[in-house]
């Protein structure tokens, strides 16, 4: 059984920085790695992907430039870096993994098979 367990979360800022990271509890080949995002009354949302075989990464539009993704497969642990937060950022945000190439669809949540159980990041004005 794979698990996935997300930390880092917590309270900043507008314009503070805060590191989020996913360890997966066991060493296994995933295609693909991804963080999204779900705010109350708002549907999950894919904010990056990376690709685990070329380390190719992937951004939605609202994060790109503040919010990097790394892999250190290493430690089987993923990283979202976020930058320059915005009040908008404030979500549950969930580490996700598949083992199946996605494509081009690797910022949807359905494409998952496997997430962690989320921490809360909260930005303030």
């Amino acid at each position: 059984q794979v698990q996935l367990v997300e930390s880092g979360g917590g309270s900043v800022q507008a314009g503070g920085s805060l590191r989020l990271s996913c360890v997966s509890t066991r060493r296994t080949s995933f295609n693909f790695m991804g963080w999204f995002r779900q705010a109350p009354g708002k549907e999950r949302e894919g904010v990056a992907a990376i690709n685990c075989v070329n380390y190719n990464t992937y951004y939605s539009d609202s994060v790109k430039v503040r919010f990097t993704i790394s892999l250190d497969n290493a430690k089987n642990t993923l990283y979202l870096e976020m930058n320059n937060l915005k009040p908008e950022d404030t979500a549950m945000y969930y580490c996700a993994a598949s083992q199946v190439y996605l494509g081009a669809a690797y910022l949807s949540a359905q494409n998952y098979p496997y997430w962690g159980q989320g921490t809360q990041v909260t930005v303030s004005s």
